[in-house]
C-alpha cells in the first residue's frame, strides 16, 4: 500500500493505467479524516485535461516519474461522477470503491488533503519542485524545453551512365554516271580531179588492173579505274547541357502544441478561500 509521503508527490504526476496507456495529470490526493491515510486521487481525462475523475491509490506504485495503478483507461475515466470541490459522502466513497471492484475501506469518509501551512498556500504549494518547473512525461527529464525538429531537403547530382555513342564504319556501293569525250575514225571517200601535178602519179602502173587499199581505223573507248582516297575525319565528342529539373520530395518536422491540463487555473484559489 501506499504511504503518505509517496502520496504526497503524486500531484502533477502523469498517471499510468493498467494497459500501460496515459491517463491523465494528477490533480489532488484526498486522504482520510486523520489526514494520515491516501485514498483517491483526481485525474484530469478527457480532451485537454477537462474531466476530472477520481482514481483509488491503495494499489498505486512510482515507476521513474509516473504513478501506475491497476486500472484501465477506460474504467478511469466510466467513473461515477463525483463534485472535486468538497469532501467525498460515505455514498459517493462506496460507488467508487464499487466500481473499481473493490470493498468498503475502513475509516471515515475521505478529504482533501488540507496540510497547508498558512492562508496564503495553495494545493499547487504541495507539488515537488520538479513538477512546478515541469517535466518529460515520456523519458527521463532535461530541462524545461523541448527542442523541436525538421526535415530539410539537401539536393545534390550524381553521375550515373544512361548510354553509349560508338562510331562504326561500313562500306555502301552507289551507282555514279558520268560523261566521257572518246573520238572514233571514220572512212570518207575523197576525189580530186587529174591535173598536171598528180598527172604523173596517176599514169604510174598498168593502164587498168585489179588492185586493193586498206586504211586502219580507230577509235576510243572509255576506260575505267578506281582510286582510294581520304575525305574526312570523324570522331565523337560530348557537349554538357544544364537544364532545371523540379524535385518533389516529403519532409517531416514536428510540431509542439500544449495540452491544457488544468483548465480552471483558479480552482486552487476558490478552494483556499472556502476554507477561510
Amino acid at each position: 500500500m501506499v504511504d503518505l509521503a509517496q502520496a504526497d508527490t503524486f500531484s502533477g504526476r502523469t498517471l499510468i493505467g493498467s494497459d500501460g496507456e496515459k491517463i491523465g495529470r494528477i490533480d489532488t490526493l484526498y486522504v482520510d479524516e486523520n489526514g494520515q491515510d491516501p485514498k483517491f486521487v483526481t485525474v484530469n481525462t478527457g480532451l485537454f485535461g477537462t474531466k476530472t475523475s477520481f482514481v483509488p491509490v491503495a494499489e498505486a506504485r512510482l515507476e521513474g516519474d509516473d504513478v501506475v495503478v491497476p486500472y484501465s483507461k477506460d474504467q478511469v475515466k466510466e467513473a461515477p461522477k463525483v463534485e472535486v470541490d468538497e469532501d467525498l459522502t460515505a455514498e459517493e466513497e462506496q460507488r467508487l470503491y464499487s466500481h473499481y471492484g473493490m470493498s468498503q475501506q475502513v475509516g471515515s469518509a475521505p478529504g482533501r488533503e488540507d496540510r497547508l501551512q498558512g492562508d496564503d498556500r495553495t494545493d499547487l504549494d504541495d507539488r515537488p519542485e520538479r513538477d512546478r518547473v515541469g517535466h518529460d512525461t515520456s523519458g527521463p527529464t532535461t530541462d524545461d524545453a523541448m527542442t523541436r525538429s525538421e526535415e530539410r531537403l539537401r539536393v545534390g547530382t550524381e553521375q550515373q551512365e544512361v548510354g553509349r555513342a560508338r562510331l562504326r564504319k561500313y562500306i555502301v556501293t552507289e551507282n555514279v554516271t558520268t560523261t566521257v569525250p572518246v573520238r572514233r575514225e571514220e572512212v570518207r571517200l575523197e576525189r580530186e580531179p587529174i591535173t598536171e601535178g598528180n598527172a604523173d602519179r596517176a599514169l604510174d602502173g598498168p593502164a587498168l588492173s585489179e588492185e586493193e587499199h586498206e586504211v586502219v581505223l580507230t577509235e576510243e573507248r572509255p576506260v575505267v579505274t578506281k582510286e582510294t582516297v581520304p575525305v574526312e575525319r570523324v570522331r565523337l565528342a560530348t557537349d554538357t547541357v544544364t537544364e532545371q529539373v523540379e524535385v518533389t520530395e516529403q519532409v517531416r518536422q514536428e510540431r509542439i502544441d500544449t495540452d491544457d491540463v488544468y483548465p480552471d487555473q483558479t480552482e486552487p484559489a476558490r478552494e483556499q478561500e472556502k476554507r477561510r
